[in-house]
């Protein structure tokens, strides 16, 4: 019955669009983890020179997704979803047909952080056309959509291969992100319920309260946590257990698909049972297979632990996202692009840290042993906010029994 309503709730064909624009934004975002390990064939890289290449395309989604965040607020999230897409031919024309050094490398992995501020247009695109009761279902399903590193992951090193150049790849991907543009144009629309513009210096409001940090903080560890072993991971396995370019992006593509397909699951829990339970329960999680991976165990071992861990970091990212429409509901586009800036930040830090740890000790213990740390800290964090929330917003924002039942934690 739930889901019926759920499903005559909102608009199908928006959804459906947003989680399209986000998929393959996501795949053309995630395409240099998986192609670090061939790039490096050709220009010869020390463990943080690979890490800092993964990670600039996550610091420059982290920086244009306030831009997004604020263009999808002002002129909408079609509008911003189709400049969006528009402007990511440039970085993959670029690493096509203009890299010839590792320096212009870089410059293209950072241009490619538009397809990663795909976020910011898509998450309100979805969610705003459908009640707070199935928000979290509804921005999960959009958000699934980074499943696109699941494309990635999987074909990326594959085209490379078979076409003797990594190169190409940023060529082939220009076919989807125009294909996709035009289903997009068609079937997408803004939601009419849509909130009224927000001055820029709205954000700056929003900074102000602590809740909003908050957020920041939980999707930092959630989606920074996702997104930055999803572009690490194929460097792990080929660093730790000597696997090939392809067969190493072939297992990170097993772990990428539980973070992708249960960010949905997250949302929908979340509906349920209420978003900081759920959170607690996950970050409880992702700690305890954090530590286990610490202790770079066999690899069928490894690859169960983090298969687990990163389900536990996609449910909880659409966890985070069932209760910001709850807390900052009139300000959803800008608190997208603030939240969502702030996991890109995460993002960017973790292949810092394993990296640099992994310089330093030969080893990605050290690394492993501090991201669970962070895990656990963000538990603590959930349990301290949940018993102020529980006397201000949380109840708050329901006006049924029903509502109040899905959210009380």
């Amino acid at each position: 019955m739930e889901s019926k309503s759920f499903w005559k709730s909102g608009h199908k064909p928006s959804l459906f669009g947003a989680f399209l624009y986000f998929d393959i934004s996501f795949m053309i975002w995630g395409m240099l983890g998986p192609l670090a390990v061939v790039i490096a064939m050709d220009y010869p890289m020390t463990p943080l020179e690979k890490a800092n290449l993964v990670a600039l395309p996550i610091l420059g989604g982290s920086i244009l997704r306030l831009v997004l965040g604020f263009m999808s607020d002002y002129i909408g999230p079609k509008l911003t979803a189709q400049i969006g897409m528009g402007v990511t031919l440039i970085p993959l024309l670029l690493g096509w047909l203009w890299v010839d050094s590792l320096s212009q490398l870089y410059v293209v992995a950072l241009l490619l952080g538009v397809a990663g501020a795909s976020f910011a247009a898509a998450l309100p695109l979805a969610g705003q056309w459908y009640p707070k009761e199935h928000q979290g279902l509804a921005m999960g399903i959009a958000g699934a959509g980074n499943s696109g590193t699941v494309l990635a992951t999987l074909f990326a090193n594959r085209l490379a291969t078979h076409f003797g150049s990594w190169e190409v790849v940023f060529g082939l991907a220009i076919i989807p992100i125009v294909v996709v543009f035009i289903l997009f144009s068609i079937f997408a629309r803004n939601s009419p319920n849509r909130p009224a513009p927000k001055k820029l210096s709205e954000y700056g409001t929003l900074l102000k309260q602590r809740d909003a940090w908050v957020f920041c903080a939980f999707y930092c560890v959630t989606f920074g946590g996702f997104v930055g072993l999803c572009n690490y991971l194929t460097i792990f396995f080929n660093t730790q257990y000597g696997l090939s370019p392809v067969r190493a992006a072939d297992i990170t593509t097993f772990c990428v698909i539980a973070g992708s397909f249960f960010r949905p699951v997250g949302g929908y829990l979340a509906d349920k049972i209420g978003g900081t339970r759920m959170l607690t329960f996950l970050y409880t999680g992702a700690c305890v297979m954090l530590v286990g991976v610490s202790f770079l165990p066999p690899l069928p071992v490894v690859v169960v632990m983090l298969f687990l861990g990163m389900m536990c970091l996609g449910a909880g990212n659409g966890s985070v996202f069932q209760l910001v429409p709850q807390r900052f509901g009139n300000e959803i586009g800008l608190m997208t692009g603030i939240v969502g800036a702030a996991g890109g930040l995460g993002g960017y830090a973790l292949p810092l840290i394993l990296g640099q740890l992994y310089s330093s000790y030969q080893s990605y213990t050290p690394g492993f042993v501090i991201l669970s740390l962070i895990a656990a800290a963000s538990m603590l964090l959930v349990l301290v906010m949940q018993s102020k929330w529980r006397g201000q917003w949380l109840k708050k924002s329901f006006t049924s029994k029903t509502e109040s039942t899905s959210l009380s934690s």
